[in-house]
């Protein structure tokens, strides 16, 4: 077996691995770097590129590894492309998405690198997806494959509980088998149920170790920090002001609405039980499929249909300049890193110098990208949320909480141990 990271930087962005095994040649997942532009954004596909691949297996659709798989399949014409059902489906709706906003980018970096594909290219590499079930051992002609073919390379998707459609991915080939986390979380959230992986003895494990390098607080449980936001958000309404959550379009804004939901339900949160919720363009086209999906996926609070049930309004880049920031509501908008430009930073604007109003962070935030600029600044101090932008007075109440949709290190360290497998790799999610 060869084993090449293809994945530029010892961080979050841009993941891919090439696995060669049992005479077949595979990239597993092919995302794109969110702090870079034009090639730096792509993973470093110089080791493979005088090699033919058979194929490539998408883990999760978020862009970190979906994100330029239509560079990857224009490389690699003849690469058969296998994904989760639901991960095809997302992953149309955010690689447009990422043309409209490399488009952008064109304009305001003055690259002409970009767009690094087209909407028509998007259409004819998703028209090619192979789309496979769960659990569901299959051969690289798509077709379902023996326990028998020992010999030949075959690979099952298993849930991984991270998002809609994450998976992690087991390959047997040559009496030997390799499994592939992707991203993935032990632990129920308020949507995703934890992961269902092999328990079974694995030779080869690539395990993600996003979380891996701090331990969990030993007193943190989720249903404690669902309570702790709930009485942020009460105290910002008794304070007069709003409350700014950025989220990422997939994933944390099912997550947040679910919470939100329960909120306004539940007898402990009577101060919660009515209050507008306002969330952005691409993540209302996410919590669509989360709903349309609903009954057939494995998920918590699965009768839960969030467009209708969770009662929100739908900005987008016209309408946000026409939404001020009203007392007694949250905006749970996107981008999750406050990106400039981006509906959650053009909000932060608008809230940041104003002690009444609160940006409550639920998620990662790179600490040199906006949000988390604003989470570590201190109070009273100066920061520019957009290069574009004047300097503004950070005065705005900020809170962080905990709901990562990553495995914590402990719950990693536990399910390596399981499967003792003769060898690992780590990587980044």
């Amino acid at each position: 077996m060869k084993f090449i990271n293809l994945t530029r930087r010892t961080e979050i962005g841009a993941n891919s691995y090439y696995i060669e095994i049992g005479g077949q040649r595979l990239v597993v997942d092919c995302g794109m770097h969110p702090k870079y532009a034009g090639e730096e954004a792509l993973p470093n596909f110089k080791p493979i590129a005088d090699r033919q691949l058979d194929a490539i297996l998408i883990s999760h659709a978020h862009q970190d590894h979906i994100g330029t798989l239509p560079v990857l399949m224009r490389r690699q014409p003849n690469a058969r492309v296998f994904m989760p059902e639901a991960t095809a489906e997302i992953g149309d709706v955010l690689l447009h998405n990422s043309v409209n906003v490399m488009t952008r980018q064109r304009e305001e970096l003055g690259t002409i690198l970009y767009p690094l594909f087209t909407h028509r290219e998007t259409d004819r590499a998703s028209d090619l997806w192979h789309l496979c079930p769960m659990r569901r051992r299959l051969s690289l002609s798509g077709e379902r494959a023996s326990d028998r073919e020992s010999n030949s390379l075959s690979f099952e998707f298993f849930d991984a509980g991270h998002v809609l459609g994450s998976s992690g991915i087991l390959l047997r080939a040559e009496g030997r088998t390799v499994f592939y986390t992707g991203d993935v979380n032990f632990d129920d959230q308020t949507i995703m149920q934890a992961a269902v992986f092999p328990e079974e003895k694995i030779d080869i494990l690539i395990i993600e170790c996003t979380r891996g390098d701090h331990a969990q607080s030993a007193d943190w449980t989720r249903a404690g920090e669902e309570r702790r936001l709930a009485a942020a958000i009460d105290d910002a309404f008794k304070r007069g002001g709003c409350v700014l959550i950025p989220v990422f379009a997939l994933g944390k804004t099912q997550e947040l609405l679910a919470m939100l939901y329960k909120f306004r339900r539940e007898p402990a949160a009577d101060g919660l039980r009515e209050f507008p919720i306002y969330i952005g363009g691409l993540s209302s086209k996410m919590t669509d499929i989360y709903d349309r999906r609903s009954a057939m996926t494995r998920r918590q609070l699965p009768r839960l249909q969030l467009m209708d049930e969770a009662d929100m309004f739908v900005l987008n880049g016209e309408t946000i300049h026409d939404a001020p920031a009203r007392a007694g509501r949250v905006y749970a908008l996107s981008s999750g890193m406050m990106t400039p430009k981006t509906l959650s930073n053009i909000f932060a604007r608008r809230v940041i110098e104003n002690p009444r109003h609160s940006v409550f962070f639920v998620g990662y935030a790179d600490p040199l990208s906006p949000a988390g600029i604003l989470r570590d600044a201190e109070q009273e101090h100066e920061i520019a949320l957009d290069p574009d932008e004047p300097l503004q007075r950070v005065r705005c109440n900020r809170k962080q909480f905990q709901f990562s949709a990553h495995a914590s290190r402990e719950s990693l360290i536990d399910y390596a141990k399981k499967l003792a497998p003769k060898s690992f790799f780590d990587c980044l999610g």
